[in-house]
């Protein structure tokens, strides 16, 4: 028996790539768009900014110093939300389901891109909640931000169905207990939800 269906958010809900990023940041800065994620890399900023380390201006001040860029602070959050791209679910599967379990989204994201993408993005309005590595203060795949998600579906870790792209982060709710799969596409999904007598 399932009680809860928890979604990631990037590149299975939504699809994003981050050299669109890079690339609008490229003419406003002395860095390629190919060296940009290299210096990121050598710096937890991102890490810090998505665990709620570092607030939202904080983290683009430090940033503009990193890639010796100087611009508005919207204009930076414009570029840094252009990474996202279309839907990868259709919207009457989540209606469905959130009409018969606790829909939650569980995602490692920023207090930049998240209130983009919640306002951004109709298919958002179906989750009941959302478990967020910037306000939980931990990001996949460390154990505190899977009990967080058990704990707002408010059922047991083996009445929760959850679906993520990256194996590591589903092997990671599944040493917990909870029923996960890799994400490959919506048909892949629904074939799996069918398996289950999900949908």
């Amino acid at each position: 028996m399932y009680r809860a269906v928890i979604f990631d958010l990037g590149r299975v809900l939504v699809d994003f790539d981050f050299r669109r990023g890079f690339q609008a940041l490229e003419p406003l800065c002395p860095y390629s768009a190919e060296e940009i994620p290299e210096r990121l890399r050598t710096t937890r900023l991102v890490e810090e900014f998505e665990t709620g380390l570092i607030e939202p201006h904080d983290f683009v001040a430090q940033l503009a110093k990193l890639l010796d860029f100087d611009i508005a602070y919207d204009r930076f959050c414009a570029i840094w939300n252009s990474i996202f791209a279309e839907t990868l679910v259709p919207d009457s599967l989540l209606e469905s389901l959130a009409a018969r379990y606790r829909l939650l989204m569980l995602s490692n994201t920023n207090a930049i891109h998240f209130p983009m993408v919640r306002d951004t993005y109709p298919l958002m309005r179906h989750f009941h909640d959302f478990i967020l590595s910037h306000e939980v203060k931990a990001m996949k795949p460390r154990r505190e931000i899977y009990e967080r998600a058990i704990e707002r579906a408010g059922c047991r870790a083996e009445e929760c169905f959850y679906t993520d792209d990256i194996a590591e982060y589903v092997e990671a709710a599944r040493r917990l207990g909870i029923d996960a799969v890799v994400f490959r596409s919506a048909a892949q999904l629904e074939g799996e939800l069918r398996t289950r007598q999900i949908i």
